[in-house]
């Protein structure tokens, strides 16, 4: 199929992109890499009247560390996610996620920020933006806004975004030094959909865990922390019976769906082995805690 006709604006700032959204009342949509935003309109699911390309816009493309946070601009693509090494430094647990990203030329076009405003509930980057507390910078006509994560989806392929906003970039919660990662994924085919993933960060503090993180996507209508397994973990020793319980409540606590490719309680059961082994990792990855 091909998409319904539309207007097409090569924006030159973030001011051109943001006005040329303000005057197209509500009807216009952004494009950076548009792996997702072109089958969709082929198919016709959605049909703007004016597609603003913010390609040429200068310093989008960038990825700068401030203090305990990343910033990810909007023109960051998926292999250069892949490949930064202030990611791989502060964040390694997205390096690790970005390995599972599509296929080669998903990753070179699509982008990090594109991928989280898109919020399909079985798309890494939306789960690593939960995972690490991620703020969402909007920018409109009116104004800017930062976004918490926990405010900005609101169901599968659903965000609080308004019409006339450009998400200009993404920050990140950096992983302290010492703190250990995890992340598993399961897709029938590499560079598939996810049926499942699970992802978790934690530090080791006198043989115990500390500040337990644990995160799924492809089990909901969105990627969520799961804090029922976090509180079993924190401050016990990591033991066997210890990731049983954890993985008890986390797969007490999804409600996944059943389709053509999994069924509910398979990907309940696939969550709960995926997130055993992702705190496995951290917990091997973690560096106890030198007393000051």
């Amino acid at each position: 199929m091909k998409p319904a006709a539309f207007d097409y604006v090569r924006a030159e700032s973030v001011a051109h992109a943001v006005d040329t959204l303000a005057g197209a009342g509500g009807d216009g949509k952004i494009i950076a890499g548009g792996q997702s935003l072109m089958p969709m309109m082929n198919f016709r699911l959605v049909k703007p009247s004016v597609l603003v390309d913010i390609n040429a816009i200068a310093g989008l493309d960038r990825v700068e560390r401030d203090d305990s946070r990343l910033r990810i601009g909007a023109l960051v693509r998926h292999f250069m996610t892949a490949r930064d090494p202030i990611i791989a430094r502060h964040a390694p647990v997205v390096s690790e996620a970005m390995k599972h990203v599509a296929h080669l030329t998903v990753r070179n076009r699509g982008t990090f920020c594109g991928s989280v405003c898109h919020a399909d509930p079985a798309a890494e980057m939306p789960m690593m933006t939960v995972l690490l507390d991620g703020r969402i910078h909007a920018v409109s006509s009116r104004g800017t806004r930062t976004i918490p994560v926990l405010d900005f989806f609101a169901g599968s392929l659903v965000t609080t975004l308004e019409p006339d906003e450009l998400v200009a970039a993404i920050d990140l919660a950096t992983i302290p030094e010492g703190m250990g990662y995890g992340f598993h994924e399961f897709a029938r085919r590499h560079g598939d959909y996810a049926l499942a993933a699970a992802a978790a960060l934690m530090r080791r503090e006198d043989g115990r865990v500390k500040d337990i993180r644990i995160a799924v996507m492809g089990v909901g209508e969105m990627p969520s922390r799961i804090a029922a397994a976090e509180d079993q973990l924190e401050g016990t020793e990591l033991t066997d019976k210890a990731v049983g319980r954890a993985v008890a409540a986390l797969r007490a606590a999804i409600s996944p769906g059943s389709d053509l490719n999994a069924s509910a309680d398979y990907r309940r059961h696939l969550a709960g082995a995926l997130a055993g082994r992702a705190i496995r990792d951290a917990w091997s990855r973690a560096k106890e805690a030198v007393p000051a």
